[in-house]
């Protein structure tokens, strides 16, 4: 379990392609501070297990499912990549509640800073058809691994503000237009749809009447 709160910039040093998998080497000092195999990492938002620590760098394997469904699948040498430790009971809870399973990736629509030349970007971002439903606004949303705050939410876009930390120390801060991020929703939203499913009245346009 992750918190949305990104503790560092790592960097992709290596990527050993395998059988519908590879293995990511990351490169991220604080990170792999107290890091030991078995510990899960959130790398953009993908929850990924420790295999290997070497100084600085930890090793992780990423199986075909991952490098299909998040924008792992395209992850180059020299990319840099949000870095967060999986959260510690007892100590704050800065953002929400993120478990590091993708839920799809979204597309970066565009980015424009206020008239009023507030130092905060308006971000909009495409989603899968089906995601919406878990969004509301001033509700929570992971994007590569960051915990933002829903502005608004259409029937296929949602938009964020990234404040001027946000965009220094997360990878949030370099996305241009056309680019894919990852996105996961709250957990909470899918287990009280799942709950009240049983529960609700179908619509007559639900039926076909």
């Amino acid at each position: 379990m992750f918190t949305g709160i990104v503790e560092e910039l790592g960097e992709l040093v290596s990527r050993d392609e395998r059988p519908d998998a590879a293995r990511f080497a990351v490169r991220g000092p604080l990170t792999t501070s107290d890091a030991r195999p078995g510990d899960s990492i959130a790398v953009n938002g993908v929850c990924l297990t420790v295999v290997d620590v070497d100084g600085e760098v930890f090793t992780a394997d990423v199986i075909g499912e991952t490098l299909r469904r998040s924008s792992l699948g395209p992850a180059a040498i020299g990319d840099r990549l949000n870095l967060e430790r999986a959260a510690k009971l007892g100590h704050r809870l800065g953002g929400h509640l993120v478990q590091g399973h993708v839920d799809g990736t979204g597309n970066l629509l565009s980015r424009t800073a206020p008239q009023d030349g507030a130092p905060w970007e308006l971000v909009r971002i495409g989603m899968p058809t089906g995601l919406a439903r878990y969004l509301v606004e001033k509700g929570s949303i992971t994007v590569d691994g960051v915990s933002l705050t829903v502005i608004d939410v259409g029937a296929e876009e949602f938009s964020v503000g990234l404040i001027p930390t946000t965009q220094q120390m997360t990878t949030l801060g370099g996305r241009r237009p056309g680019e894919l991020v990852n996105l996961e929703v709250d957990v909470i939203a899918k287990y009280v749809e799942r709950l009240a499913r049983p529960h609700l009245v179908p619509r007559s346009d639900d039926a076909g009447g």
